[in-house]
């Protein structure tokens, strides 16, 4: 029989997380560390790089810092090739960064459609690709990209985000059926409604709450700890033959009408 730390373990595995710094990104980089991986702390800010690298060394958790915009495809060939001959090679990257901005679809800026999409969908195929060279040469891998409801559901102001994350969503199919050959797995996890700096002025709305609150089975909004358990999952050996698989944490609320 199987032991379940050696099926759930990361021991001895290097996690790069874009977008890391704060948020989701940081939930999901404690939660790896605690499976014992050694994390990568990824954000374009040094100052709030350094503050989750102290964080996570409050709780005993030695991190690396690793400060430039993934939104900008030379800085992570150059980054990502940088990282992997001082640290050694990525076994485990979570596409995590990410942005939200709400409009009127007929008077969304061009300039911040671009800047959404560069930030959601680019900035993962820009990591994916120097990090995947590796993960081909070595057989294995795990790649988790963070999809969202949105990769399911549609909502009025938000429709690049949602067209970002729908792209998500099929990003992860396509890589996990090329690269599945190559060992590597490609999954993804669709976050629901987080209390998050990204969603800080929803939460403050009192009518979006309770509108939400009843939307969702478990009726409460989630907390980003709670995303931890699925990160392990799919990076872990506990998955090693689900690929193409967007996991929603969300509540129930994809799976109810």
């Amino acid at each position: 029989m199987t032991d379940l730390s050696d099926l759930f373990g990361l021991a001895g595995k290097t996690a790069f997380i874009s977008g890391s710094s704060r948020g989701i990104g940081f939930a999901m980089a404690k939660a790896l560390a605690s499976g014992g991986a050694t994390v990568i702390i990824n954000g374009r800010d040094e100052d709030h790089v350094q503050k989750a690298l102290g964080s996570l060394a409050e709780s005993g958790i030695q991190a690396i810092g690793s400060t430039f915009d993934v939104t900008v495809a030379e800085d992570v060939e150059r980054e990502i090739g940088r990282l992997e001959a001082e640290r050694g090679p990525i076994d485990i990257l979570v596409n995590n960064a990410g942005m939200q901005h709400r409009a009127p679809f007929a008077d969304f800026p061009l300039d911040m459609f671009d800047r959404l999409m560069r930030t959601n969908l680019y900035s993962a195929f820009y990591v994916t690709r120097p990090v995947v060279r590796s993960m081909m040469a070595r057989k294995t891998g795990s790649i988790i990209n963070i999809c969202s409801v949105q990769s399911e559901l549609g909502r009025s102001s938000i429709v690049p985000y949602t067209a970002s994350k729908g792209a998500m969503k099929m990003l992860t199919k396509g890589l996990a059926t090329e690269l599945g050959p190559h060992g590597i797995r490609v999954n993804g996890i669709g976050p629901g409604y987080f209390r998050t700096e990204l969603n800080e002025a929803l939460v403050q709305d009192a009518e979006f709450s309770r509108w939400l609150v009843g939307r969702t089975p478990l009726a409460r909004w989630g907390e980003v700890d709670e995303l931890g358990g699925a990160a392990i999952f799919l990076a872990s050996d506990a998955s090693s033959f689900m690929t193409g698989q967007i996991i929603y944490v969300d509540g129930g609320m994809t799976g109810s009408v």
